[in-house]
């Protein structure tokens, strides 16, 4: 659970994004954005893989650049 202490006299607006930033960091919301609903264990597999070839990719095109 993130928590936030609020300073004596620190304002409402800063608290509030140092919540922001430390719920972003933390990966809680993404996480609730991913498990909103079901994907199926074979869809997950293709999705995961995807993403592989597209960083796999990206990387050799940075490495021919150079």
């Amino acid at each position: 659970m993130t928590k936030v202490v609020v300073g004596k006299d620190e304002s409402f607006e800063n608290a509030f994004r140092r919540f922001n930033r430390k719920v972003q960091r933390s990966g809680v919301l993404s996480d609730i954005k991913k498990n909103r609903y079901y994907e199926k264990p074979s869809d997950k597999k293709r999705r995961e893989l995807k993403a592989t070839l597209r960083k796999l990719r990206r990387n050799t095109y940075r490495y021919r650049s150079r």
